[in-house]
């Protein structure tokens, strides 16, 4: 009854999203504030007679108002229903076993082997340096890939790389392989590599509306890179799906990258939350990976890792526990509104003190 294909697919596990009462939500990295008001004026002025019609299947406004905001053109801009789609795409368009392993670091998002998985591209990982950071090095060390993903900052963990660093991968990687740099997390401190795309033809920056402009449940990600790439991507959604963007989430999309003063403002806060939170965590005996994303690594010697993810469940309070060999005594916290990071740090000293 099913293929093999179906057979061999280990799906992608994602956060908890449970009902069964009020929950403190520090586990799926969504931002606590909501988008920009001018989103919510517009859903709130939809003539709904607009939805008898299919949206435009190139999202040229949208790309445009992206491409205005990053300094390019909309040719170089691809749109898709959440950078996990535009994800799928690039393993689909850009990566293949003839070539050699996809390499990514060994504790990184989640999701890349499972495209590996579905589009049957072997992969590796590769070491992450003793304090969790990304060494480019042991990248273009390697002579047999198909090509390299990682996100920056880079998801668990938060450590971020410098664009100069990204620089310096790209001169010295394959100039006929694809190099993605997932920046779902960028706008939380980080500086985007976008502005490299220009030097290096197969360098792709893929990024998402979901997380700094907390637009998630809206569904939009996208692409920046050379032409080709792109058109590439392109490519792959036509023979998927002309019309992967509906209408709205066209138009709010757009409304959101326009309102910049709300964008830095709600990214702001959370780094601030985030700097309150480290320092108090590290005062009491924490230990914290530098983090330049919307959440942090943490651990404490001696607290087990799922314990520690379970109690807190039971007070209420949800975090993120993924359990691989040597982060195991690690939990995933997302930066929520100041009062939430409050609660977390006033449990944690309750199940510490039992």
């Amino acid at each position: 009854m099913f293929s093999k294909r179906f057979k061999q697919l280990t799906p992608y596990t994602p956060g908890e999203q449970p009902q069964n009462r009020d929950y403190i939500k520090l586990n799926t990295n969504e931002n606590p504030y909501p988008p920009s008001p001018m989103v919510g004026e517009y859903l709130k002025s939809v003539d709904p007679d607009i939805l008898k019609l299919y949206p435009d299947p190139a999202s040229q406004e949208l790309r445009e108002t992206i491409g205005k905001f990053y300094n390019l053109p909309s040719s170089k801009i691809f749109v898709g229903n959440g950078s996990d789609e535009v994800l799928s795409f690039c393993f689909y368009a850009f990566f293949d076993k003839e070539n050699g392993p996809l390499l990514f670091p060994e504790h990184s998002y989640s999701f890349y082997p499972v495209y590996c998985s579905f589009y049957d591209i072997p992969f590796k990982r590769v070491s992450l340096k003793t304090n969790f950071s990304i060494s480019v090095d042991s990248y273009y060390k390697e002579k047999n890939y198909s090509g390299i993903i990682f996100p920056n900052p880079n998801a668990p963990t938060g450590t971020y790389l410098e664009p100069k660093e990204i620089e310096q991968l790209m001169n010295n990687t394959d100039k006929n392989k694809v190099v993605i740099i997932d920046e779902a997390y960028i706008d939380f401190g980080g500086k985007s590599a976008v502005s490299l795309t220009n030097k290096f033809d197969n360098l792709l920056i893929v990024q998402t509306f979901s997380k700094g402009r907390s637009l998630a449940g809206l569904r939009v990600g996208f692409a920046l890179g050379n032409e080709k790439l792109i058109s590439a991507l392109t490519t792959v959604k036509d023979s998927f799906n002309s019309y992967p963007l509906d209408a709205l989430a066209q138009k709010a999309a757009r409304l959101s990258i326009e309102d910049i003063d709300h964008f830095k403002d709600n990214t702001s806060k959370i780094i601030k939350t985030r700097d309150f939170t480290v320092k108090a965590l590290k005062e009491k005996g924490w230990e914290v990976l530098p983090s330049m994303a919307n959440f942090i690594f943490i651990r404490n010697q001696g607290v087990n890792g799922l314990d520690l993810y379970k109690k807190l469940k039971d007070e209420g309070v949800l975090v993120r526990y993924f359990g691989h060999p040597g982060i195991e005594d690690f939990i995933r916290v997302t930066i929520g509104q100041k009062k939430d990071m409050v609660t977390f740090l006033k449990n944690l000293d309750t199940i510490g003190s039992r």
